[in-house]
């Protein structure tokens, strides 16, 4: 039976977020949360290795996803507040929440490092997170039950399409509507997530925010005065989520602020070289490291891509990068504690010298 708004909101949970405050989230959203699969989010860290010349930058893709979740739903209740005629109902405010919430559900260890590594030991593959996110919801969907959770909130097969293709799409050719979660009508709750049109969406917002606060870098754009002047307004064919123009400086603040961030952080000259060290280390690990894959057989690291669930893919991954790590500066009797054999085959140390 499906749920009524009253009934579900006395089973709604609130987390106390850094940058945020205190954020309510949907039950169906805590049921997910609640998983393996996103709790696995727990453990790695937004900005990869930047935390070793930004000591301070630990935070994780498990908070970052709560605070895009958070800001899907602000941004797409103020539009249905403002906009009746846009007939926004709580099956499309409950999809968009769940896939700001799942949106990085396939990264692998230290984040973006991690498309490095895949792009130099198996560039065919074309490997990028969204699509493996695509392929964890699935899989997180499967193993713990949750398709009876979602159509008891209203949620049908239509709309788990909507969520994923909110996730990740490859745009179409043409001016024909592609999309199958939802009509053209409703074009706009694509921008709320990720928004290929302009740019402007709440996983830059929230990253932005998280980032510089976590970095000790002030950046000056408000997003609460972005969904206070959002309107969707008819472009073309398609509706289209647009801004006040008196917004334009706040909005430059807003990529300002990315800019920043690139130039300070996220291409710091030493955070890519230890970046490039870690995938050295991860390249070299990869003719070395073996695990036995869920079809038994022993499987080299970047087999991991392809043979197994991406559970498997990343929890094994995550162990290939600790004895990678061992290549470069671990003592061999930690390294030995650490993994034990058959995942210590590796004997030719390289050590880093000043």
């Amino acid at each position: 039976m499906m749920e009524e708004p009253g009934q579900w909101r006395m089973h709604q949970k609130t987390f106390q977020d850094a940058v945020h405050g205190a954020i309510t989230l949907h039950p169906l959203c805590v049921k997910v949360i609640d998983t393996p699969q996103f709790q696995r989010l727990r453990f790695i860290k937004a900005l990869g290795t930047c935390y070793f010349v930004f000591p301070a930058a630990t935070h994780n893709r498990f908070e970052h996803c709560l605070g895009v979740c958070y800001l899907a739903g602000q941004l797409v209740c103020a539009l249905q507040s403002r906009q009746p005629e846009l007939d926004i109902s709580e099956a499309d405010i409950l999809c968009v929440q769940l896939a700001g919430l799942c949106h990085d559900l396939g990264h692998g260890p230290f984040s973006h490092l991690w498309e490095q590594f895949v792009s130099r030991a198996r560039p065919e593959k074309h490997w990028v997170h969204e699509n493996a996110s695509i392929k964890m919801f699935d899989y997180l969907l499967e193993t713990n039950n949750l398709i009876e959770e979602f159509d008891r909130y209203g949620l049908k097969d239509q709309d788990i399409t909507f969520i994923k293709e909110m996730i990740y799409s490859v745009p179409g050719n043409g001016s024909e509507w592609w999309y199958k979660g939802r009509p053209r009508k409703k074009a706009f709750l694509y921008q709320i997530v990720a928004n290929k049109q302009t740019g402007i969406d709440v996983d830059k917002w929230d990253y932005f925010l998280r980032d510089s606060l976590n970095l000790g870098i002030k950046v000056t754009f408000d997003y609460h005065r972005i969904i206070q002047f959002s309107r969707v307004i008819p472009v073309g064919e398609e509706t289209q989520i647009c801004i006040r123009d008196k917004e334009s400086n706040n909005v430059y603040d807003m990529f300002h602020a990315r800019r920043v961030l690139h130039r300070t952080a996220y291409k710091h000259r030493v955070v890519q070289i230890i970046d490039n060290m870690f995938v050295d280390a991860l390249l070299y690990a990869d003719k070395h490291i073996c695990y036995l894959g869920s079809n038994g057989f022993q499987e080299r690291t970047f087999r991991i891509l392809c043979r197994s669930n991406e559970e498997d893919k990343f929890k094994h991954a995550q162990r290939a990068l600790m004895a990678a790590c061992q290549e470069l500066n671990m003592k061999e009797e930690l390294y030995d504690e650490l993994i034990p054999p058959p995942f210590s085959p590796v004997k030719n140390h390289r050590w880093i010298e000043d």
